[in-house]
């Protein structure tokens, strides 16, 4: 009597644990974030969110090289994101300097969570389908960047964001706008990380991680704000003629020329399309 034989061609049923996991730990620095804010806990809440940060810049990255990519793990992301920068941010700056504040408070986080929500969902339906040297709108991660290097700031000074709420409330909406803008945000992805360099520029890393180290809260803050500021700066230099569709609207209708003259659009058209698992998330 033959036993009966298995069927293993059928596909494989499950998902991978070491970039989910990954995931997940952004995630859970989000909802820490959250807690710890409720808290009182501003600057552990600041602290989670660059944690998570890591966390999302690790997944990917990890499901690439270990060749481990999943349709599951892509919407996994997205919904993590939507966390631990998208609500995450909001209700850290909320409970900071916002509360007191009644309708506007409440309504300058909806328009960040709202903003990075859209943010989301637009990368998402975009994806291999524009230029990959450039986000268009500030990518999440940055705005959610903005808003845990302002708490985390004001904590560290012992500044009552209570006393500032309005000004707390203008830099929430404006990081939220941006990322719905058409600005363009360069992505560094065409950087050769491979590549050789001389050991003068290991030096000039080695310095900068030093400089962040040593006042963490403040150059982080500056970094992602100087980084938000560039947008509209590489906008208005790469168009003959500034325009409302290189502002906000349907990027489809804005007609971005790079420094050299060529076309945006048709250098996307020259790039290879890719396969949303195999893709810089990066939203």
């Amino acid at each position: 009597m033959t036993e009966p034989k298995t069927n293993d061609s059928g596909p494989r049923k499950g998902i991978y644990l070491l970039p989910n996991l990954l995931t997940t730990g952004g995630l859970f620095s989000g909802f820490f974030a959250i807690v710890a804010s409720m808290n009182g806990r501003f600057e552990a809440a600041a602290v989670a969110i660059f944690i998570a940060m890591i966390f999302d810049g690790l997944d990917g990255r990890v499901a690439r090289l270990t060749n481990t990519q999943s349709e599951f793990g892509a919407q996994y992301d997205s919904m993590s994101d939507l966390v631990a920068f998208g609500m995450a941010p909001a209700l850290v700056a909320y409970n900071w300097g916002l509360a007191d504040y009644g309708k506007f408070g409440w309504l300058a986080a909806f328009v960040y969570v709202a903003c990075a929500a859209l943010r989301l969902a637009r990368f998402n339906a975009n994806l291999g389908v524009t230029d990959s040297r450039f986000f268009q709108g500030l990518a999440s991660p940055a705005g959610a960047g903005i808003i845990a290097g302002m708490v985390w700031t004001g904590s560290i000074y012992e500044v009552n964001g209570d006393n500032i709420g309005y000004l707390v409330g203008l830099i929430t909406i404006a990081s939220g706008l941006l990322m719905v803008s058409n600005f363009r945000y360069n992505s560094f992805k065409d950087l050769n990380w491979r590549d050789r360099v001389s050991f003068l520029t290991i030096l000039m890393v080695l310095l900068v991680f030093v400089v962040i180290a040593s006042r963490p809260a403040e150059m982080l803050f500056g970094i992602f704000f100087i980084y938000a500021c560039s947008g509209p700066v590489t906008t208005i230099r790469s168009v003959r003629k500034l325009k409302l569709e290189h502002v906000v609207g349907d990027s489809d209708d804005a007609d971005f020329t790079d420094v050299d003259g060529t076309d945006s659009k048709s250098s996307t058209e020259a790039q290879p399309q890719r396969d949303d698992s195999s893709v810089d998330k990066t939203p």
